[in-house]
C-alpha cells in the first residue's frame, strides 16, 4: 500500500480544485485547501499502481491549468505541483516501494512527459539523505534538477519529488502575537523531529509544522510547547488542525478528551480512509 501527499499551489478556486480532485479518481482519500496559503494538499492512497496513475493524472492537470507566475500566498513554493512525496505504508522508505515510485517512475516520467524539472529528496542512490528544505534552498543555484529541463517550466516552475516516512503536517493558531513572536516560537520548536515556520494570517499567527517523527513528538506535545511558550504574554492558542490525514497510531496515542482541542479524529486517519474509501472535502 502506497500513500502520496501531493502539495499543489492553488487553494482558492473551488471549481478548479474540484476538477483536480476528479482527475485523481478512487485513490483520493482527502483534500485540504487553504485560501491564505493558496495551497491544497491531496492525499492519495491504495495499491501502488493505482496511486501512481492517479498522481500522474493530477500532475498533468496541474501543469496544464496552473500558472505559478500568477500565484500569491503566504506559503513558500517553487512549483505549481510543488511537492510530491511517496510513502510506503508498510516498510521503511529506504527499503520500500516509495523510493522506486518517486525516483524511477514519477520523476523520470514528469521530467520527460511534462517537461517539468524535478528535484529528488529523501534517500539518494549514494546512500545520502536530502531533505525537502535542502531542495528549496539549493534548487537551480547550488543544485540542478535530477530529471527534466535544467530551467524552470515557464508556468509550472519545478517539483520536489521524494520518498519519506509517515509524518504529520500540523498547524497551531495563536492570537495576540505578532509575526516576530511567532517566528521566535517556530525557531524554538525546530529539531530533528520538528520543522516549523510562522505565518501572519491577518487575524492570527499560524505556527505551521511538519512532525517528522510524530510518534516521538506528536500533536499534543507540539500544542503544549506552543501554549507553554505563550505563558505570561497575553497571547493564546485558538485553534489547531491536521493538514490531510494522521496515522491511526498518532491519534490513538492521544487521550480522547483532547482530540477536539488538538483537531484530531478517528475518522480522519490514513487507515480509516483506506478502509472506508470515503473522501472528506472542505
Amino acid at each position: 500500500m502506497l500513500e502520496c501527499v501531493v502539495n499543489v499551489s492553488e487553494g482558492r478556486d473551488a471549481a478548479l480544485l474540484d476538477d483536480l480532485s476528479a482527475r485523481c479518481g478512487a485513490p483520493l482519500l482527502d483534500r485540504h485547501a487553504d485560501e491564505r496559503h493558496n495551497r491544497a494538499v491531496f492525499t492519495l492512497g491504495g495499491p501502488g499502481d493505482e496511486v501512481e496513475h492517479a498522481v500522474r493524472a493530477l500532475a498533468e492537470a496541474v501543469v496544464l491549468r496552473l500558472d505559478l507566475s500568477q500565484h500569491a500566498g503566504v506559503h513558500p513554493r517553487f512549483g505549481a505541483l510543488d511537492v510530491v512525496p511517496f510513502v510506503d505504508l508498510g516498510q521503511p522508505t529506504s527499503a520500500g516501494a516509495a523510493v522506486m515510485r518517486a525516483r524511477d517512475h514519477f520523476a523520470a516520467w514528469a521530467g520527460e512527459a511534462l517537461s517539468l524539472p524535478c528535484f529528488l529528496y529523501g534517500p539518494m542512490p549514494d546512500g545520502t539523505i536530502v531533505s525537502l528544505p535542502d531542495v528549496r534552498r539549493t534548487a537551480f543555484t547550488g543544485r540542478s534538477p535530477d530529471t527534466g529541463p535544467m530551467l524552470p517550466h515557464p508556468t509550472a516552475g519545478a517539483t520536489a519529488v521524494g520518498a519519506r516516512g509517515v509524518m504529520l503536517a500540523y498547524n497551531v493558531w495563536v492570537s495576540g502575537l505578532d509575526l516576530a513572536g511567532g517566528r521566535r516560537i517556530a525557531a524554538s520548536l525546530r529539531r530533528r523531529e520538528v520543522r516549523a515556520l510562522a505565518f501572519d494570517l491577518g487575524t492570527s499567527i499560524q505556527i505551521s509544522c511538519n512532525l517528522i517523527e510524530p510518534l516521538r513528538v506528536g500533536p499534543a506535545a507540539l500544542y503544549d510547547e506552543v501554549a507553554a511558550s505563550l505563558e505570561g504574554s497575553g497571547a493564546r492558542v485558538t485553534e489547531a488542525e491536521v493538514v490531510g490525514l494522521a496515522p491511526h497510531a498518532v491519534v490513538g496515542a492521544v487521550p480522547k478528551n483532547r482530540w477536539a482541542q488538538l483537531g484530531l479524529s478517528a475518522e480522519a486517519t490514513i487507515e480509516a480512509r483506506l478502509e472506508s474509501g470515503s473522501l472528506r472535502r472542505p
